[in-house]
């Protein structure tokens, strides 16, 4: 047998020691099992449950009818009659309203002074005034966009009316009242549902996440428990390097394979998410996104000397990441060092290009570019892996021979004991 084939035969049978290794690790771990298989299904169920509603409906308004006319009443009426707000209250004066607003019984207020009618039918300007909570921007955008409306609504009514009454036919003050005509049309998003909206981008995070503290768990429990030195086969004194990484990128991909079609097939049509990419564009994508997230992941796993240390270092990385993708606020707003940074990570390619994907349908050359970072990435992070993993061989192997030496290190006391 050729030196060649040798070795190959004792790379092979370390990576199957090692996949087996990592499969036992992974089954028999209740957190490892936790963060790697479970908790992709439990947040990508709790989140799109969280948001199944979609578009926020119904948010209590309070209004302040100082005017107390058929007038004022038909406005009020028109809050009513969206689907985003309703008038929950109607106090007396601005004082009550106020109250209840900082009670957050209502989410806004508006304001119908006395002399509205007079000025309204008088030819004259009418003045309605609005309040409305911007600590929240969902709410704001709902009750400002129906008031908004619904008042645009009764002015150009009035309007109409005066030009009918000045003996105007109808289709002339239709024109004048509504000059431009315009026709509403919502691109890849239809109904403007925040689900549809972040949940693509959580997802993507979601996967990158739980590799990371996962692959760190386990990491962490190969160098507590000395894995490195006790799985290595006979007649070697230590693991080879290549075997290592080769091994737990296999055991990784092989299980997110399945989670990732669980989430992107059957979760997608559950929650009524778009899915307008092609199969084989998807699948490419996330082949690269995987082993961009699973490299990184074995890189940082090399950095915990406990297990522990993953799960406590690498939680709250998850709103950061979130933020660096461009999803949750502008790229163009984001600080040109921070979107530098970003850069160095899957999630922000795998977000952009992903949504890109599934979201707008893009093509396989709509997203090359995304992907040919992802596979830099990878080979970036892959290299990285192979060297970290090599250095901390390398000490566990040294920290073992020590130990040997000194267990083996003859007693120097005298017969007192001392």
């Amino acid at each position: 047998m050729t030196r060649l084939s040798r070795q190959i035969r004792s790379y092979w049978h370390q990576l199957l020691i090692v996949m087996r290794n990592e499969y036992r690790t992974i089954f028999t771990d209740a957190g490892v099992l936790l963060i790697l298989v479970l908790a992709i299904f439990i947040y990508a169920t709790l989140y799109s449950s969280a948001y199944g509603a979609q578009v926020l409906r119904n948010v209590p308004i309070g209004v302040v009818d100082e005017c107390r006319t058929p007038t004022s009443r038909s406005l009020i009426d028109l809050f009513n009659a969206g689907p985003n707000t309703y008038v929950a209250y109607e106090p007396t004066d601005m004082e009550a309203a106020r109250r209840l607003f900082f009670d957050r019984k209502i989410y806004g207020i508006v304001y119908i002074p006395s002399d509205y009618e007079r000025h309204l039918l008088g030819g004259e300007q009418a003045n309605v005034a609005i309040y409305v909570d911007a600590s929240y921007f969902l709410m704001y955008r709902q009750v400002f966009q129906e008031v908004v409306t619904s008042i645009g609504a009764t002015g150009a009514m009035v309007e109409f009316q005066r030009l009918v009454a000045k003996g105007a036919n109808i289709p002339q003050a239709q024109a004048t009242t509504q000059p431009v005509i315009y026709e509403s049309h919502n691109l890849f998003n239809p109904y403007l549902g925040y689900g549809t909206f972040v949940m693509p981008a959580i997802i993507m995070v979601i996967i990158q996440q739980t590799l990371l503290i996962g692959i760190g768990m386990i990491g962490g429990t190969w160098r507590e428990f000395g894995l490195y030195t006790k799985l290595c086969p006979e007649g070697r004194c230590r693991l080879s390097t290549l075997p290592v990484v080769m091994g737990k990128g296999l055991v990784y991909a092989s299980i997110y394979a399945v989670t990732s079609l669980y989430i992107l097939g059957l979760h997608y049509r559950l929650f009524h998410y778009p899915m307008n990419g092609a199969t084989g564009t998807l699948v490419l994508f996330m082949a690269a996104y995987l082993a961009a997230c699973i490299a990184m992941g074995i890189v940082v796993s090399t950095l915990f000397r406990y297990r522990e240390n993953s799960l406590l270092l690498l939680l709250w990385t998850s709103i950061p990441f979130l933020m660096l993708s461009g999803v949750s606020y502008p790229a163009e707003a984001i600080p040109g060092w921070l979107l530098d940074f970003g850069r160095i990570l899957p999630s922000t390619h795998g977000v952009n290009g992903f949504i890109r994907i599934q979201s707008m349908g893009a093509s396989l050359a709509e997203v090359l570019s995304e992907i040919k970072m992802l596979c830099i990435l990878t080979l970036l992070y892959g290299g990285l892996a192979c060297i970290s993993t090599h250095l901390v061989i390398g000490r566990e192997w040294r920290m073992q021979q020590k130990r040997r030496s000194n267990a083996e290190e003859p007693c120097s006391c005298d017969g007192s004991g001392r």
